[in-house]
């Protein structure tokens, strides 16, 4: 009678256990992949935070392209915007391609300031304008790593909810998939110039 009793909770107990764990590991993943969104936003606003001061800088010299420098202050507003917008929602597929695109469009503005400045040999040799480039360099390549990390955690999570038996649990817990961060303009596959 008692090892019946055991059999019967164990094939109730170890379901339930396995449920769980499964539920959990999936919390774990989607957890992880909005931390890793969440570098991606610190390292985003440091660069939007450093174009106005980049736009200040250049100013002074570059007096007749009055139209170059607003296109990179748009463009930044807009990228600004979206990472608002998709940090108060990275499952959000959506939210996450408009960032992707916004990202692009700073990216190509700031490609086409830099190759514009180049024209203006004062600009070159300013200690400002020398210290925004090295921090946005820097800044560059810590925006690349924090996609990179983003990115993996995503597909981990997508594999994860895409694979039996998890798929299941998924699709009765909304276990939507993520959006990979993803370079959307074949230009922004190049890193932007920043040298002078």
């Amino acid at each position: 009678m008692a090892i019946t009793i055991i059999i019967i909770l164990a094939v109730l107990i170890v379901p339930v256990i396995f449920v769980i764990g499964l539920y959990n590991g999936l919390v774990k993943l989607r957890n992880r992949y909005k931390n890793a969104f969440a570098q991606i936003d610190v390292q985003l606003k440091r660069r939007h935070d450093l174009i106005p001061n980049l736009v200040e800088t250049v100013k002074g010299f570059m007096t007749h392209e009055r139209e170059t420098l607003e296109a990179v202050i748009s463009a930044r507003n807009a990228a600004h915007s979206a990472r608002q917008s998709a940090a108060g929602d990275v499952g959000d597929a959506g939210k996450m391609t408009a960032l992707s695109q916004a990202e692009s469009g700073l990216g190509g503005m700031l490609g086409r300031l830099f190759a514009v400045s180049e024209s203006y040999p004062e600009l070159r040799s300013n200690q400002n304008m020398l210290q925004l480039q090295e921090e946005l360099s820097s800044t560059e390549s810590k925006v690349a790593f924090a996609r990179q990390a983003y990115n993996d955690a995503v597909m981990h999570y997508n594999n994860k909810i895409e694979s039996f038996p998890a798929n299941i649990l998924a699709g009765m817990f909304n276990f939507v998939p993520a959006t990979m961060f993803e370079v959307s303009d074949e230009s922004e596959r190049q890193a932007v110039k920043v040298e002078f």
